[in-house]
């Protein structure tokens, strides 16, 4: 049993960091999930107090991610249309234009969510960048918390064997 809850946590790792980079997946959240079941294997072992922080840590950032790129795309002139267009910019820039399409595809997207909109064109551009900056700080925070994770997890497991 505890061998498949590890894989199951090795899992739930790999896929809380690719969440960081694709909006649609919760990142940070996986992590701390693959911290919580690994607690329960003999490979690491967590204090409660350590795993409510984490958690609570995890589903911060995930609620300031939502937050973030909605003020800096506000505060740089942008609308829904810039957010939109960012997320849909990342899936299609990941899918059709690895690895670039993951910093352009964002940007290109918001930019022409904007433009969609109706926004002129160095406003779009003002918008779109402001779009982009959100999401990269998003992205950003989401790393930091999955990957202090991760390096949590590895050094419980490795100093358990």
């Amino acid at each position: 049993m505890d061998v498949i809850l590890l894989s199951v946590s090795v899992l739930l790792l790999l896929a809380g960091i690719a969440g960081c980079l694709l909006p649609v997946i919760p990142g940070p959240p996986l992590s701390f999930l693959a911290l919580l079941l690994v607690s329960f294997t003999k490979y690491a072992e967590f204090t409660v107090n350590f795993l409510i922080i984490t958690g609570i840590i995890a589903v911060l950032v995930t609620l300031v991610d939502l937050a973030v790129p909605v003020w800096a795309t506000k505060k740089c002139g942008g609308s829904r249309y810039g957010m939109w267009g960012a997320g849909i910019g990342i899936i299609a820039g990941i899918f059709f234009f690895p690895p670039a399409g993951l910093l352009l595809g964002p940007l290109a997207g918001a930019i022409t969510g904007e433009l969609i909109r109706g926004t002129g064109g160095r406003r779009a551009v003002i918008a779109g960048l402001g779009s982009f900056a959100g999401f990269l700080l998003g992205v950003g925070l989401k790393l930091a918390v999955s990957g202090t994770l991760t390096v949590y997890f590895v050094r419980a497991v490795f100093s358990a064997s």
